[in-house]
């Protein structure tokens, strides 16, 4: 019975909280605490996270307005602004990294048999980065340009529920390119990214694991035409291509033959030109996949607008990838809640209710299944249907 446990305590139920202690040993993130453990560092910052708190003061008179309600939700004693701002400063970061991605693999397993809208039984993946600006003077680390400070979060989305199946943080000055040297290739999988990614020794390393690769063509790429395969002009396909590149470096970085299709897209009228090295799929399932893509570019977007990774509690660089890894096992959490009961609504919806109700003690499934979804999603923006299912 969750009768007289606060929404906050049930949610953070779904946690594998003996995983997280298992890291917490690893790093030393205790040793010689003395107030507000590692655990009760997480629960603040994800409470942060959940009700949109902009600042450490904001936390505090928060949680200290339920000061009677604390211990039920898993705080010792009330959460000072200094003590979390010390633990943000000082427990290693990998802490909340490691715990972030025990979630996601948790949550990739639930979405494993989620539609993608193709009718494809490979993996599929979206690679890109976003950028968060920062300013030089506050965050000297961050390094980006002469006046500016950023950091980066490159991610490989799993179109399979939209789960980031990997993220590196970077400052702003690694280029795009080198997450392909971060990725471990999983044969048989689907890598669809943007020109930025386009290397072919990289790509080529991609070829030779047995995965495929879906990008767009360069304006320079030196190529020679092999083979041209029949095409369908009326759904906007102009040539389906087998090439051999011609360039002196691209020819010795990648030898095989690759596919290369022009594409314009009725809409807009635009002309693309997608390249690959899987060569049996119609051209316009490339084409569809390639399309797929904008769900990262959604993703980043939507995490940009409901979650705390653009004003951050703390200057250092630890303080910062805690919370950005914080605030994706948060995303996560929600994901794996969502689905493990069975809930209609988007996790937009989700969030908003969480963010009202999180000190009332009531069931979990009974606050989060009140709502009608639909009318929530038809008032939301566009961006939030990537989260319908």
């Amino acid at each position: 019975m969750d009768t007289g446990r606060t929404l906050f305590a049930q949610l953070m139920d779904f946690l594998p909280w003996s995983t997280f202690a298992r890291l917490v040993v690893r790093y030393d993130g205790d040793l010689r605490v003395r107030s507000l453990n590692c655990a009760e560092q997480y629960r603040a910052m994800a409470f942060a996270q959940l009700t949109y708190r902009e600042s450490l003061r904001d936390i505090e008179t928060c949680l200290s307005a339920q000061t009677a309600k604390l211990y039920r939700m898993g705080f010792r004693e009330p959460v000072r602004r200094s003590t979390l701002a010390d633990a943000n400063e000082l427990r290693d970061w990998r802490i909340y990294a490691e715990f972030a991605h025990r979630l996601i693999a948790q949550a990739r397993r639930l979405y494993a048999e989620e539609d993608l809208g193709l009718d494809l039984k490979n993996t599929v993946y979206a690679l890109d980065s976003t950028t968060i600006d920062l300013c030089l003077s506050v965050f000297p680390w961050a390094h980006f340009r002469t006046t500016k400070a950023a950091v980066k979060m490159h991610t490989l989305l799993d179109l399979r529920g939209n789960i980031p199946s990997f993220i590196h943080i970077s400052d702003g000055k690694l280029h795009d390119v080198h997450a392909l040297d971060l990725l471990l290739p999983e044969p048989g999988a689907i890598y669809v990214m943007d020109r930025g990614y386009v290397d072919f020794a990289r790509l080529n390393v991609l070829h030779q694991a047995g995965a495929f690769f879906v990008t767009r063509a360069k304006s320079n790429m030196d190529a020679r035409r092999i083979y041209s395969a029949p095409s369908d002009r009326g759904s906007g396909i102009i040539c389906d291509q087998t090439i051999a590149l011609a360039g002196i470096q691209t020819s010795q970085h990648y030898r095989e033959h690759l596919r290369r299709i022009r594409f314009k897209d009725p809409e807009t009228g635009k002309t693309l030109v997608f390249l690959t090295n899987q060569r049996t799929l119609p051209a316009a399932t490339i084409c569809a996949l390639y399309k797929s893509r904008w769900q990262v570019e959604l993703f980043f977007k939507w995490i940009k607008q409901h979650l705390r990774i653009k004003k951050f509690l703390g200057t250092s660089e630890n303080a910062v990838k805690t919370q950005i890894w914080i605030a994706v096992s948060v995303y996560v959490l929600v994901a794996i809640v969502k689905k493990r009961l069975d809930l209609d609504a988007s996790l937009y919806t989700l969030l908003q209710i969480l963010s009202l109700t999180l000190f009332e003690k009531i069931p979990i499934l009974q606050a989060l299944s009140q709502v009608q979804p639909a009318t929530e999603q038809g008032e939301a923006d566009n961006q939030l249907n990537l989260f319908d299912s």
